[in-house]
């Protein structure tokens, strides 16, 4: 079954995540109307090499002609407009850059790919019961448990209301005829358990002491614990699970609290009628009215949630990040579900209280449930413009850089349901708003550091002094940066290469202190660029150019210099592995070899790190399956037999190269017969170890 027809065929919530991976820089209708041709290119290939990103674009183009002639025989004008519309938008976006939507692309199919393995993983494990989509709890059954004997504790009372008007009504029928008659003390007896009856149906405030603790479990525990994984997911962690059960939560107690505050009014009615000394509706309906009110007020406040993180379409992979006069999104949602309140909110959006920034554009927009695809309420912001204010009201503390300052983005509305009016007002995670793109990677790193060590979504002043990190905790986030955007987190063996960069040589790193300075700001040692520089760069690299490789398993990447010679040593000449360069501050990779010299000694071998620059004109598969050296005979032969441990170079990296690519010839610098001739009479060094005196070239 063609993958798109298997996402069809998920539960909601898998669904919902689904949405999320679209946008107009790939529209899910464009994946709909060409979802087999889309599932049989190799975007994943396109996107390392231009000139088959080229290619597929243009087929791309005529896929679409194709679809549009079949949907104007159909006379579906609608999809004829769409479509038409969308490869407009394709044209002026792409035509310059196909590479970017190769990689927009095999990035959807891989997130969709990850989805579908977790819902059938889910499903054998038998997780999958639920219909909200995630594994109940004992916490939260007790809390459904909970919500249902409210629901029934309400109805229960709405019936008894009946009740007590009728009782009221014989009540004020014999009170008034014992006392034109005279009482019996066996009327009186009666007459003072009717009283008592009476008054034990009067009294709510049991009632309402249990909706207030289960809205404490709602808005404390369970809206506050999805907040939390909504920071995570942020920075590559586990997706975030859909609102929907939330949703239902907390419109079934809002909706109990309604029916409770119409059902207090209603004694007020009553006690208008009869009234008598002790009275409880005298004593307590206004206590109680202000109870429910304000459990109301309140239910209504912690539902208005920022559903999807401020985000720039261009970079789905870092949220939060926003730089100015370049459109990003945002979307917020009211966890309380009341038809009544479609069209009715207006949602206005302000950045940091005009403390240095503003919105430009509209900043206003109308909560509606046609928008969202499970019928809620929410109000997606998809044209937002951050821009610089002429005049700072605030000046920035002079401490802070600018990708350590933390911005809010604020949404405000009204509502205005049965007589109440609530402000309602939330706000985005912290964000860094940056002026140039170089920023990013600094921006980011702030991001990473934020949302891994605090849970408080609203301390902007968290890098006046930040707090230092556990390698525990920076390990699994730096994982996350390569799982949420491969199909490959980090192993123990390649974070452990990393912590000896942050922390140098330890037995165990675990509980080791890491500082905000240690991980972004200072170099490493030997180094002009710090640690963090450094591993984004090859983030990019990995994702630009050799994602294929990295995904298949075939990159080693992070391995120690001792490492690499105790694996490669016992292995046959011509073993070879892939890993990052050390040197390289953009981002470098290298292939290190076993090979003997004459006297039949083992010597490692190594070549200068491959960057994005030569990525560019030739793919990594390519290079590898092209690369040759200069033997003691002055011929041309491979270094390059069996990718480690012992995969033949051709299964491995074959299926990557064009026909016509990897011809036997020299590739660049790097493999030049002077490079050559001098690299082959080396000892045993690796490059990152190389000195100028090394590379000279020896005269002819």
């Amino acid at each position: 079954m063609a993958q798109w027809n298997q996402l069809q065929q998920l539960e909601t919530r898998y669904l919902e995540q689904l949405y999320h991976l679209y946008s107009d820089s790939f529209p899910m209708e464009l994946r709909q109307f060409l979802a087999p041709w889309i599932e049989s290119q190799d975007w994943a290939y396109a996107a390392n090499k231009e000139s088959h990103a080229t290619l597929v674009f243009h087929n791309l183009l005529g896929e679409i002609d194709q679809q549009y002639s079949r949907f104007l025989q159909e006379n579906n004008v609608l999809y004829q407009h769409n479509l038409r519309r969308i490869k407009q938008h394709l044209q002026s976006k792409y035509l310059e850059k196909p590479m970017e939507i190769a990689r927009i692309v095999a990035r959807c199919l891989w997130e969709e790919q990850r989805l579908l393995q977790t819902a059938t993983t889910a499903a054998q494990d038998g997780t999958a019961s639920h219909p909200s989509g995630t594994v109940v709890t004992e916490k939260q059954q007790i809390l459904e448990h909970n919500l249902q004997d409210i629901r029934k504790r309400v109805q229960d009372m709405e019936q008894k209301m009946k009740m007590l008007e009728n009782l009221q009504d014989d009540f004020d029928f014999n009170y008034k005829t014992l006392k034109s008659q005279g009482a019996t003390r066996q009327k009186m007896s009666q007459l003072e358990q009717m009283l008592s009856a009476l008054d034990q149906l009067r009294r709510m405030a049991g009632l309402l002491s249990a909706m207030d603790f289960v809205q404490k479990n709602l808005t404390d525990d369970e809206l506050a614990d999805w907040k939390r994984r909504q920071q995570i997911a942020c920075i590559g962690g586990p997706p975030n699970i859909c609102l929907d059960r939330l949703e239902t939560w907390i419109t079934s107690l809002a909706e109990s609290q309604l029916q409770i505050r119409q059902q207090i009014k209603k004694l007020e009615e009553l006690q208008q009628k009869v009234s008598y000394k002790g009275d409880p509706i005298i004593q307590h309906r206004p206590a109680l009215e202000e109870k429910i009110v304000d459990l109301f007020r309140n239910l209504m406040k912690s539902a208005f949630v920022v559903e999807r993180q401020p985000c720039m379409p261009m970079h789905p992979d870092r949220p939060l990040v926003i730089k100015t006069g370049v459109q990003f999104t945002n979307k917020v949602r009211l966890l309380v579900k009341f038809p009544e309140l479609n069209y009715q909110l207006k949602i206005k959006v302000i950045i940091d209280k005009s403390r240095k920034f503003n919105i430009l554009g509209t900043n206003t927009k109308v909560m509606n449930m046609e928008e969202s695809n499970n019928g809620s309420l929410s109000a997606e912001f998809k044209h937002l413009v951050s821009g610089c204010l002429l005049v700072s009201i605030v000046v920035s503390l002079a401490s802070l850089i600018v990708t350590e300052e933390l911005h809010l983005i604020t949404f405000e509305t009204e509502v205005y349901h049965q007589g109440l009016k609530i402000d309602l007002e939330t706000h985005s995670l912290p964000v860094v708003v940056i002026s140039n793109i170089c920023q990013m990677p600094n921006a980011w790193a702030s991001i990473l550091w934020y949302n891994m060590l605090t849970n408080h979504p609203k301390n902007v002043n968290f890098f006046t002094k930040p707090p230092v990190g556990t390698w525990d905790q920076v390990a699994e986030v730096l994982s996350w940066q390569f799982s949420s955007t491969t199909k490959r987190g980090l192993t123990i063996e390649q974070l452990t290469t990393l912590a000896e960069k942050l922390l140098g040589p330890c037995v165990n790193y675990s509980g080791c202190q890491i500082t905000w300075a240690k991980f972004c700001k200072e170099n490493m040692a030997g180094k002009g660029f710090s640690f963090w520089v450094w591993l984004d760069n090859i983030i990019d690299l990995v994702k630009k150019y050799i994602l294929a490789l990295w995904n298949e398993g075939y990159i080693l990447g992070f391995i120690s210099k001792e490492r690499e010679r105790a694996i490669l040593s016992p292995k046959p000449p011509g073993t070879f592995l892939l890993r990052f360069s050390e040197s390289s501050k953009e981002g470098g990779i290298t292939f290190t070899w076993v090979e003997k010299d004459i006297s039949g000694k083992t010597q490692i071998q190594s070549v200068e790190p491959y960057t994005k620059q030569q990525l560019n004109s030739m793919s990594f598969a390519e290079i590898i399956m092209g690369y040759k050296i200069m033997d003691a005979t002055n011929i041309l032969v491979s270094p390059l037999v069996y990718l480690f441990p012992e995969i033949p170079k051709e299964d491995a990296f074959g299926k990557y190269c064009r026909p016509e690519a990897a011809p036997e010839a020299e590739l660049g610098d790097p493999c030049s017969s002077k490079s050559i001739r001098k690299f082959n009479v080396l000892s045993w060094k690796l490059w990152d170890e190389l000195t100028v005196e090394d590379l000279e070239v020896p005269p002819q």
